[in-house]
């Protein structure tokens, strides 16, 4: 059995725990004092080998100990001495400097002189020379020998710069400028030449003379000249192809429209237009490869830019007649969608959906464009790429820049399209099928304006990729109140319908309209409608609570979607535009990341939005604060319509709450006028047996509508509870709005006794058995009795001789003593 040491050496060694491991290890055939005893010996041998060990190293340390300390005094010598040497040499040199200094001063100011003598023999050679070339470079030019002509030039600048402002250059000075005009016009025809007829060796020749003159924008503006004019013939290749009818919109016939529609459409040419270009441009792109290697990568980008520039006003018609002919109101009068922005058109033509998704549509066209763009200018730098992808955009900046206003105006129109005017009063009967008419198309109405709202979203992101997205939140919010606008003038008239107002010209709260009037027009809607009709509007009144629970959960979840879509924006945009151009440098940007490809920060900054953002910090940094904002789970997307859907959910429970308790309410008008409280018992010469009295027929019809409305509630709680999950908020529901109906029932009641002014004792008798059949109606629906209620029902029900003793026996332990005391006024009695 080998012995491992390990254990020994740990700081938390337990013998007993080691013997015991020992003893575990032994073989099952080994005694136990026979394995100990191995054990022992083997212990007793490694100490007796450490021992030894440590004996025999101690005795050699011991002797290097000698030699050691001899090694440290020899270093510590030479250290001295090494110090001595070094301070010897620093006095040395302090003595040198000391006599040398003004040595070195005269030197100095020797050589200051010299190079200023150079400085003069230089421009005196260099103004010898500028004299000699101006008298020969007509010469040179006379010879026809271009590059020999450029070198002169270029030695005439150099002269001229050398010499500065000295009157007596000064006419050499305008003469050079003359004379690279000259040559640049003497290189034109030759560059024009060389360029059209891809002659590389003298395009690069005549490049060089341009350069070396500082010339190099006239180069570009050569290049650019050449290949203008058959780009433009391109473009203008769309205009050949409509047919000869094409003249004023003011002038159109019905047969120039129908000619009209025969030529091709912008949409269809766009693409073709887009494939030729890019050819001629990948085409341009190798040749400038060869035949300019330098500067390939800017001149062919310069010459999409020059063209867009020139055709730019022509692009935006286009697009924009391109817009109008998707909708034949706008198609026939010649006219697109920035006409219809300006109102420069008959009333009554608004911008549709169809306008937009044209307009989109050949964004796309152009997106796809840019992006072939991209990759055929990937060697380019950034800035340039950056610039061209602008000007490929430029034609719908104008379309961009209203774009808040486009779909305002095209969402307010679908919006004034929702029909919710089924409430229309057409005659008596008919109120419970227009109520349901009305509730279904305002029920259907919601996911179709939330899916107008979304498709908005979208149309935003596929068009401006996000940057107006600021102007989106605005026409967004103003649509959902314009909605909800719309949905409460509905209301109005369902509250017409239902009898809780009278007339179309106003909506009265329950509690700003006077208990008369409302009693009035309870009075007459009982005698125009059926007791049928009238649970069939109940019925359609609670069906409105779902119109509000519909609009809260739906506009809730476009809201949150809304604010995901700006949080996703945020990020993208804060890599894409901050991340490669808040500092305005854009080269960290377009660096390689090790594979040849360009960063991240550099391929993002293509991005469509960040292409109209890159030049407009102020812009992108409100956005972005905008879109930052969205991701505090705080913000309110769409803060006025999130209030103004709160509102319209507290108007429908109004609504609703008043249809309920109105039949209660009509039922309860009169019940302080009633003329059985001041009666009084008949005296009879006969001694007649007497009954108990029964409730009136006002409280039984109260009583019956309570307790018939679980049975109305039930439909709406079964549509609520359509999951397991919901059995408990559709009970809740029912059991909220029972209470609610019954507690509103009970107060009108106890208005109503409390203008009570006079009650004899058979009216309080009449009265008691009333209040105990509502307290039992009450206690059916598991509502708790008013104390208020249950001190009219006891003071009532207790002989008027009794009843002073009675209160002051009670001292307010279980009767209301206001209304105790009101009653006791009710019955003549009088309380000390």
């Amino acid at each position: 059995m080998m012995l491992d040491l390990g254990p020994f050496s740990d700081e938390n060694f337990d013998r007993k725990k080691w013997v015991n491991s020992a003893c575990q290890s032994r073989h099952p055939q080994d005694s136990v004092d026979k394995h100990l005893a191995d054990l022992e010996m083997k212990i007793q041998m490694v100490s007796e080998e450490i021992g030894a060990s440590l004996e025999e190293q101690s005795a050699s340390s011991l002797l290097r100990v000698p030699r050691a300390t001899r090694e440290v005094i020899r270093l510590r010598d030479d250290a001295v001495s090494l110090r001595s040497a070094v301070s010897s040499i620093l006095d040395k040199l302090k003595k040198a400097e000391g006599l040398s200094a003004e040595s070195i001063m005269a030197l100095a100011k020797y050589d200051i002189v010299k190079q200023r003598m150079e400085a003069a023999y230089e421009t005196l050679q260099d103004a010898a020379g500028l004299t000699q070339l101006s008298s020969t470079v007509e010469d040179v030019f006379a010879s026809g020998d271009l590059p020999r002509a450029a070198e002169t030039l270029a030695n005439m600048r150099h002269c001229l710069s050398a010499v500065g402002e000295v009157a007596e250059f000064a006419n050499v000075r305008k003469q050079l400028e003359v004379l690279e005009d000259r040559l640049d016009s003497m290189v034109q025809p030759r560059l024009t030449d060389a360029i059209s007829n891809r002659k590389v060796e003298v395009a690069q020749d005549l490049r060089g003379i341009l350069i070396r003159i500082g010339r190099f924008k006239s180069m570009e503006l050569h290049y650019t000249n050449v290949h203008l004019k058959p780009i433009k013939q391109l473009w203008e290749d769309f205009d050949l192809k409509q047919p000869p009818s094409n003249k004023l919109a003011t002038d159109k016939t019905s047969s120039d429209i129908q000619l009209a529609t025969s030529g091709i459409l912008f949409s269809t040419w766009l693409p073709n237009f887009y494939d030729e270009l890019l050819l001629y441009l990948e085409q341009e792109w190798k040749w400038c490869m060869v035949a300019f290697p330098e500067d390939y990568k800017s001149l062919v980008p310069k010459l999409l830019i020059e063209m867009m520039v020139a055709v730019g006003a022509s692009f935006v018609s286009r697009i924009n007649f391109a817009t109008g002919d998707v909708v034949p109101e706008t198609k026939s009068l010649g006219k697109g969608i920035l006409d219809i922005l300006s109102g420069d058109m008959p009333k009554g033509i608004k911008i549709q959906t169809k306008h937009l998704e044209a307009l989109i549509e050949l964004h796309n066209m152009t997106q796809t464009f840019a992006r072939n763009i991209q990759h055929l200018f990937s060697e380019s730098d950034l800035r340039v790429l950056m610039d061209t992808l602008k000007s490929v955009y430029l034609p719908y900046e104008s379309f961009k820049q209203r774009y808040g206003q486009m779909e305002r105006a095209m969402l307010s129109a679908e919006i004034a399209g929702v029909d919710l005017r089924g409430a229309v009063t057409r005659g008596v009967g008919a109120q419970g099928i227009e109520l349901s008419e009305t509730v279904r198309r305002m029920e259907e109405s919601i996911p179709q304006v939330i899916v107008l709202l979304e498709a908005a979203v979208e149309r935003c992101i596929s068009f401006t990729g996000g940057s107006e997205a600021d102007e989106l939140i605005i026409a967004v919010d103003d649509i959902m109140l314009l909605y909800i606008s719309t949905l409460q003038e509905t209301l109005k008239s369902v509250r017409v319908v239902c009898g809780v107002d009278h007339g179309s010209d106003g909506v009265g709260s329950r509690k700003e309209m006077s208990l008369d009037k409302k009693d009035g027009q309870s009075s007459r809607r009982s005698d125009s409608i059926s007791n049928e009709e009238e649970w069939s509007i109940v019925q359609g009144a609670l069906q409105i609570l779902t119109v509000a629970d519909c609009l809260t959960s739906r506009s809730s979840v476009f809201e949150a979607s809304l604010r995901a879509t700006l949080a996703r924006l945020s990020t993208a945009l804060s890599v894409s535009v901050f991340g490669s151009s808040a500092d305005q440098n854009l080269s960290h940007a377009a660096s390689d990341d090790g594979n040849g490809e360009p960063s991240l920060g550099g391929r993002a900054a293509l991005d469509v939005a960040a292409v109209r953002l890159i030049d407009v910090p102020e812009k992108a940094r409100k956005l972005f604060n905008l879109l930052s904002q969205s991701k505090d789970p705080r913000f309110h997307a769409l803060p006025l319509a999130s209030q103004r859907v709160a509102a319209f959910a507290d108007t429908v429970n109004e609504l609703v709450y008043d249809v309920l308790i109105s039949k209660v309410r009509q039922r309860l008008s009169d019940v302080s006028r009633l003329p059985i409280w001041s009666s009084v018992e008949e005296q009879s010469v006969y001694h007649l047996p007497t009954f108990s009295a029964s409730p009136q027929s006002y409280v039984t019809n109260v009583g019956e509508y309570l307790l018939t409305l679980p049975q109305q509630l039930e439909p709406l709680a079964e549509g609520i509870a359509n999951s397991d999950a919901n059995n408990e908020e559709a009970q809740f529901f029912a059991t909220e709005w029972m209470f609610k109906v019954a507690e509103g029932a009970t107060a009108l009641y106890m208005e109503q006794l409390r203008g009570i002014q006079y009650i004899t004792d058979r009216g309080a008798q009449q009265l008691s058995v009333d209040i105990e059949y509502l307290s039992n109606v009450l206690s059916a629906l598991s509502m708790p009795i008013p104390p208020v209620l249950s001190t009219f029902h006891t003071c009532l029900s207790t002989p008027r001789d009794q009843l002073r003793d009675f209160i002051k026996s009670d001292s307010g332990n279980q009767l209301d003593l206001p209304t105790a005391n009101l009653i006791c006024k009710m019955r003549r009695v009088i309380i000390d």
